[in-house]
């Protein structure tokens, strides 16, 4: 899902076909907020006793760590895809939309970065991206304190916005002067005040104790990535959402799976997998991540050679860039409907506490 995005309606438990037994739980949901209070305990403890060896140590990003984007950055946004076409009704469903977005793709990203500056090119996937992750996670808490879609949304773009000044500080920090910054690290600082201010004047919507922690997990969520940020613990300043939000992605697709295919395959990947005696809940995440693998590791090196055996030339990223930055960008829109209520995917989705 990584971000699976939920509904911005209310998430209600579906009917899921006899037999079906998985359903999503909101209490393991909430406890992969658990990685929060871990890496601020991790900084804290840097601090007191490890003299900084962490943030002297630590890559300014995970990205910079191939295994760890064979862990967290691109399994599942590989299992979304592995989700999507393996499923023939799910890709007749929404072809269309897969069409025009590939083309949409293309035109700007490919032609349109031929005219448009780099830097708006990146502020607009990194809005994106950080829009996808925020929004799944709200939206999945949704379910539990039914906001009104005023308060959602004012949570939402508050979180959203304090994100993205975030990432910018982060991951183009090298290109900014100390004012730059600075300035930076005011504004997200003003928007993470306005976003608890907000949060606790909107709290009485929230009627629930499970509602009640699971709207302040998100807002812990942003608040401690931008107190890693200042403290300049980059890499745990982007592990925190990127954990939370993938394993939730994940929980999502294998609960989805093995309510679909665990009595009957339904495609010729369950089928294979279940000639081979493969547990239905290992099938895709077990794909995704060797695929991931096989992709981040071998991908550009194995395109590279065929090219400069047969055209004398290479192309720099190929996979990396080409191949995984599209299914990146399509992730990032597929997710925003198929998982909507009323979507076919919904059809095996239930919920419980």
């Amino acid at each position: 899902m990584s971000a699976t995005t939920i509904s911005d309606k209310a998430l209600s438990a579906q009917d899921v076909p006899d037999g079906n037994q998985l359903s999503v739980s909101f209490r393991l949901l909430l406890g992969l907020y658990a990685i929060i209070p871990l890496c601020l305990l991790l900084q804290l403890f840097d601090g007191w006793f490890w003299q900084g060896f962490l943030q002297h140590n630590l890559p300014s990003s995970p990205k910079q760590f191939l295994l760890f984007q064979i862990i967290f950055g691109t399994p599942h946004i590989v299992a979304s895809s592995i989700l999507l076409v393996s499923n023939t009704e799910y890709l007749k469903f929404y072809k269309l939309k897969l069409i025009l977005m590939t083309v949409a793709i293309i035109t700007v990203f490919g032609a349109g970065s031929l005219f448009i500056p780099y830097k708006a090119l990146y502020v607009t996937v990194a809005a994106w991206t950080v829009y996808h992750v925020l929004k799944q996670q709200l939206g999945v808490g949704r379910g539990l304190y039914r906001l009104p879609d005023w308060v959602f949304y004012l949570l939402l773009w508050l979180s959203v916005t304090a994100g993205l000044f975030v990432y910018i500080g982060i991951f183009l920090k090298n290109s900014l002067d100390v004012q730059q910054l600075e300035w930076i690290k005011l504004v997200a600082g003003s928007l993470c005040a306005g976003l608890v201010c907000s949060a606790l004047l909107c709290g009485r919507y929230v009627t629930t104790q499970s509602g009640r922690c699971f709207l302040w997990s998100n807002v812990l969520l942003v608040l401690s990535t931008f107190y890693l940020f200042v403290q300049q613990y980059y890499f745990l300043a982007i592990l925190v959402p990127r954990l939370v939000h993938d394993a939730t992605a994940y929980i999502f697709y294998v609960v989805h799976d093995y309510n679909k295919h665990h009595r009957q395959p339904q495609n010729s990947m369950y089928r294979y997998a279940a000639r081979c005696h493969l547990p239905v809940f290992i099938v895709l995440p077990l794909c995704s991540f060797a695929l991931a693998f096989v992709l981040e590791s071998y991908g550009d090196s194995a395109v590279n050679a065929v090219t400069e055996f047969f055209f004398g030339m290479e192309i720099n990223k190929a996979i990396t860039l080409g191949v995984l930055g599209y299914l990146a960008l399509m992730h990032y829109y597929t997710e925003a409907f198929t998982w909507k209520q009323g979507s076919p995917y919904r059809r095996f989705i239930a919920f419980s506490k």
